[in-house]
């Protein structure tokens, strides 16, 4: 096997990796005993940490000039997962993480109209099978204990955010490093979302459980920091739109995990829907790379800011 070869198969076996930690992040959010938005407080603080040690390490700083520019992208990642995790806490793991998985096709068609790209009517026409996908997710797990069409509504909303943070990402990276634009992330994101958990949950702010402090680091270190990670050293050795198409497992996954863990029903609607909604974005972002690959235009696809971690 010549060393392209295996540097590709390694990157497939990383973007998969990735994908396992990045579905089952709701999981493990929802077994903790504070709220979502307070979780989402603390990851934020402890991703600044993170991140400002690593910017030490390397000796690098980040400049006030830098962070005015990239505050917006914290803004909105802090609007983002306080909305999902709190959706993850009311409703099912795997309705809140099969509406998430909408999210890459809003992003193709949004960055199209941004960027001059434009979505045929074979992608429009998959657009409207996801959203009957996610309608067929919601029938199904309405009779569930765990379904609560709040945390649906809000994990929709929280995929409009996600999305909304990619597209300025990919501006925003243009005029800075990855490390001072995750590190100002995490900094805005941390101011941005603590009033409004001191202000919901009361000061001073309910203390993590051993456990939960457990799970914060986890998430923190691995799905988070070490996720990005292999999935950005991956672009450079396989398929941008193959990447893509894997990351569409993690509702998947996260609906498997699920079972088990806490006992969440796989219903078939439920089954039937989650399949749709990941066959219908998989086949968008198939059939998009296609087209643009025979038009000479690189496909623009980024499965690291997909999905949250």
């Amino acid at each position: 096997m010549t060393a392209p070869s295996r540097h590709r198969a390694t990157a497939i076996v990383a973007v998969s990796v990735t994908t396992v930690l990045w579905g089952s992040v709701g999981v493990f959010v929802k077994t903790t005993s504070i709220t979502g938005l307070t979780f989402a407080m603390y990851r934020l603080w402890l991703g600044v940490a993170v991140h400002l040690l690593a910017l030490a390490v390397l000796r690098r700083r980040l400049s006030w000039a830098t962070f005015k520019v990239c505050a917006p992208g914290g803004a909105l990642f802090a609007m983002d997962i306080s909305l999902s995790f709190t959706a993850v806490k009311l409703t099912t793991v795997a309705n809140a993480a099969i509406i998430g998985a909408l999210s890459p096709i809003l992003i193709l068609l949004l960055a199209g109209r941004m960027f001059g790209e434009r979505a045929g009517a074979r992608e429009r026409a998959l657009v409207s099978l996801s959203l009957v996908g996610v309608a067929i997710v919601a029938l199904g797990a309405s009779g569930s204990p765990a379904w609560s069409p709040i945390g649906d509504l809000l994990a929709l909303v929280g995929t409009l955010s996600w999305t909304a943070y990619w597209l300025f990402s990919k501006r925003a990276r243009a005029s800075a490093s990855a490390l001072e634009y995750m590190t100002s992330v995490m900094l805005a994101g941390a101011v941005t979302v603590t009033p409004v958990a001191l202000l919901v949950g009361g000061f001073p702010p309910v203390g993590p459980e051993a456990r939960d402090w457990v799970v914060l680091g986890v998430l923190t270190l691995v799905p988070g920091a070490t996720g990005h990670l292999l999935v950005a050293w991956s672009h450079r050795h396989v398929e941008s739109w193959l990447s893509a198409l894997i990351t569409q497992c993690a509702p998947v996954i996260s609906a498997t995990v699920a079972w088990p863990v806490l006992d969440e029903p796989l219903t078939p609607l439920v089954v039937l829907g989650g399949l749709v909604v990941v066959a219908a974005t998989g086949l968008v972002i198939v059939t998009t790379a296609r087209r643009e690959r025979g038009t000479g235009i690189p496909a623009e696809v980024e499965p690291a800011t997909e999905l949250p971690a």
